[in-house]
């Protein structure tokens, strides 16, 4: 069982997603919390893959089109911080 830790301007984020992505958000925190990320790259919707230059040691999944959540494990706790829920811009505030 893997553990999710949402990051609290991700929290304030989901009250103005739309609704179709905030139910594809859950259902990728369901497939996390049972399966892991592993789980993740058996179902190709989620796309999901590991970023670089700024978010080095990050990885970005697949909500649509347009939004991505992304989020980096920690192996040693079982834990998935979910960093950011974003329309597509990978730049770090």
């Amino acid at each position: 069982m893997w553990e999710i830790y949402e990051h609290n301007r991700v929290d304030r984020r989901l009250k103005h997603l739309p609704t179709d992505v905030l139910k594809r958000y859950e259902k990728w925190k369901d497939i996390v919390t049972v399966s892991g990320p592993q789980g993740l790259r058996h179902i190709k919707g989620f796309r999901d893959e590991s970023l670089g230059g700024k978010w080095k040691g990050h990885r970005s999944s697949r909500l649509n089109l347009q939004y991505r959540v992304i989020y980096r494990v920690e192996s040693q706790r079982v834990l998935v911080e979910v960093v950011n829920v974003t329309s597509h811009d990978y730049r770090r505030k």
